[in-house]
């Protein structure tokens, strides 16, 4: 859902030279995205329906600039390829360094738990967006 909803928010603002990626500690490689996030996103009008899962390697993570994490434990795996000088958890990197939360996870939960995960996600993107944005409008980071 997190790659969906950055797609989406960076196609509003017309921003084309972001890329955005997405991938699992524990995903298994080529699965569908699950029933309770398509079902979801659909509710916000995004189509889940073509996304494949990919599983995080070390090789994946050293070809990105920055690599935003939904927990700690997914940011341990991160640092563990060498990548955490350009890791964070996504929450702490979308309220630059204040004290925060982790996302959670919605695997194996109902719709409920799916519809708090897209809209904490959907709040931390935004706030993580506008930051890139005013850093790249003053030239720093």
């Amino acid at each position: 859902m997190a790659e969906a909803i950055a797609r989406g928010m960076l196609a509003e603002r017309k921003v084309s030279d972001i890329e955005v990626g997405s991938a699992g500690t524990a995903a298994w490689d080529g699965a569908p995205a699950s029933d309770g996030a398509l079902l979801v996103a659909l509710e916000q009008e995004i189509d889940l329906t073509g996304h494949r899962s990919r599983m995080l390697t070390p090789e994946l993570a050293a070809s990105y600039d920055l690599i935003l994490t939904m927990g700690p434990q997914h940011l341990e795996r991160v640092r563990a390829f060498g990548s955490g000088d350009r890791a964070f958890l996504l929450s702490d990197y979308a309220s630059r360094g204040a004290e925060s939360n982790s996302v959670n996870d919605p695997f194996d939960g109902d719709l409920s738990v799916y519809r708090e995960t897209f809209d904490e996600l959907d709040r931390e993107i935004r706030r993580i967006i506008d930051r890139l944005a005013a850093e790249n409008a003053t030239g720093g980071s």
